[in-house]
């Protein structure tokens, strides 16, 4: 079974899952739907090298929650409240995922999410609970100073989106 731990952000939670290894490979669980009491409705896989940097991203009027795992490599997560009756709206949580250290996060909807790659290789898996919804995707400039995000490697390699997204005061 997973073990879930809650944090400071309402319903947010950190599953550490267990690699079963052997002389074969490895055989690990990652989401046990019953266990976070969440429907997936659609997955999606990114590969990215080293030092690519996604998001922060989110949809406005069909948000998202999202469940994401590292199946290879090693990614700084980062998630930002963006509900406004919350009462950590406008506060990060971060966390770092990889292959090694068998651990998720489900992030509910209402956040805006990213990662940085931290290994040469990355392949990260993503459950999400609402379709993607083209036209309804929005962006938080992954470096404004108001999110005090403190991500790991300097110089990332973004899309022109990211880099010219709009700065959390401007969009709330």
């Amino acid at each position: 079974m997973l073990k879930i731990k809650k944090t400071k952000f309402k319903d947010l939670l950190i599953i550490e899952g267990k690699s079963h290894n052997d002389e074969r490979g490895y055989l690990r669980e990652l989401l046990i739907e019953k266990q976070i009491k969440q429907k997936f409705k659609f997955q999606l896989v990114s590969k990215s090298r080293s030092n690519v940097l996604r998001g922060l991203h989110f949809q406005y009027k069909k948000p998202q929650g999202k469940f994401i795992s590292v199946i290879k490599g090693k990614i700084f997560d980062v998630a930002v409240d963006i509900r406004k009756n919350s009462k950590t709206f406008g506060k990060s949580f971060s966390l770092i995922l990889s292959e090694k250290n068998c651990k998720s996060v489900f992030i509910p909807a209402g956040f805006a999410h990213g990662f940085q790659t931290l290994n040469k290789e990355n392949i990260v898996c993503y459950s999400c609970t609402e379709y993607r919804s083209i036209g309804n995707e929005y962006g938080i400039l992954y470096n404004d100073p108001y999110l005090k995000i403190k991500w790991p490697m300097k110089n990332s390699k973004i899309t022109i989106k990211d880099k010219f997204a709009k700065r959390f005061n401007d969009i709330f």
